[in-house]
């Protein structure tokens, strides 16, 4: 069977993240295992109009800021040659509306999660009322499609909204274990070392990670921060890094390989993660697969990755005294700290592509009933 997916970026785009791998390591599965796979993307300088992946094919088209525009003129056409027998949405931040323009194919929506009113912390007034607004015409437009999820989280997030609990089914994403893994000659830090990795958006609260360390420094004093990743939101946090005397104690590095990014979470101490919202937190299970535990806010998504007390440590978002209380916990109990490594082992362990490729699988068959 064809299948068409949708989704703002591809893994090649310089801007890609963790809704990019989600949706891609999907597709490779699918196109190892006998489906036809066409993903289309915006296009970015650089990258090809259409070319073939690992599994799949990628055609691109419009811009960073217009592929939604885009987007229905490039499905009839690319669907004019090649029927798709399903549609894959992958409903993100701006929603394509994509029932508008398919017709005859069922779509099923992934959602990472909806940002509801979340989105006022990332982007001035008028814009997010925009976005709020074009997100609120998910439910009506899509109302005969089935919804893929991935955590409980957003699964009850949608039902809260009037979503229909028997057209969602929640479908964790996986972890790449040849890449993220536990490297025995990448010792941990000489120094207590934390790391948050992730891009760098108001919504995401870095500021928080800034903010909690001179508490966390006053329990122990050499502790460090490594900041990685890139975004609007990084000339902000360097001065707030600055405003806060922090100097050598905080780390900026912007983008990494992805072999670098593997080193720093094999070698911190404490992966922390403070965002509001996420549909799931993979770079917390990526650092958990490297032998690393996490503390992250008790928000959607980040419960769902964080075992609390097992892989990590939660805290109330927003709470920096108890931010900062968890950090100085883990930092400073090595046995604790070595019970949840394990079992964030454990839990990494179970949590692999194939199988999330096989459920989402399973569900489009279901939707096309040939189950």
């Amino acid at each position: 069977m064809h299948v068409i997916a949708l989704n703002w970026r591809d893994l090649a785009n310089p801007r890609a993240g963790g809704a990019e791998v989600h949706l891609e390591e999907i597709l490779r599965w699918l196109g190892h295992n006998g489906w036809r796979c066409t993903l289309l993307t915006s296009h970015f300088p650089g990258g090809a109009r259409d070319e073939q992946a690992d599994g799949y094919r990628i055609v691109r088209a419009g811009g960073e800021y217009t592929f939604n525009l885009a987007v229905p003129g490039l499905y009839r056409r690319v669907a004019a040659a090649d029927p798709p027998d399903i549609v894959l949405d992958d409903i993100n931040k701006i929603p394509f509306l994509s029932p508008l323009f398919v017709r005859g194919v069922p779509v099923l929506g992934v959602i990472p999660h909806l940002m509801g009113r979340s989105v006022f912390q990332e982007v001035a007034a008028p814009v997010a009322a925009a976005i709020y607004a074009v997100e609120l015409l998910v439910k009506p437009l899509y109302r005969a499609c089935h919804f893929e999820v991935i955590s409980e989280s957003t699964r009850q997030d949608l039902i809260a909204r009037g979503y229909a609990a028997d057209r969602i089914t929640v479908a964790l994403c996986g972890i790449d274990r040849a890449t993220y893994h536990v490297d025995p000659t990448v010792p941990k830090t000489a120094a207590p070392s934390l790391l948050y990795v992730g891009r760098i958006k108001r919504y995401k609260s870095v500021d928080h990670l800034l903010r909690a360390l001179p508490l966390v420094r006053r329990e122990i004093p050499d502790a460090t921060l490594t900041v990685v990743g890139d975004g609007d939101g990084l000339d902000a946090l360097r001065a707030l890094a600055t405003e806060l005397g922090l100097g050598d104690a905080v780390r900026f590095t912007g983008f990494v390989t992805s072999a670098e990014k593997v080193r720093l979470m094999q070698s911190t101490h404490v992966m922390q993660n403070p965002s509001i919202r996420e549909g799931w937190g993979l770079t917390n299970v990526e650092a958990n697969a490297c032998g690393t535990v996490c503390v992250a806010a008790d928000s959607p998504g980040l419960r769902d990755s964080v075992l609390d007390g097992r892989t990590g440590l939660l805290y109330q978002y927003g709470d920096i005294a108890a931010l900062a209380r968890q950090t100085v916990r883990l930092l400073g109990d090595a046995a604790l700290r070595a019970r949840l490594e394990r079992d964030a082992l454990a839990w990494a362990d179970g949590l692999t592509w194939e199988r999330c490729g096989a459920e989402t699988a399973a569900l489009m068959r279901r939707v096309l009933g040939r189950d």
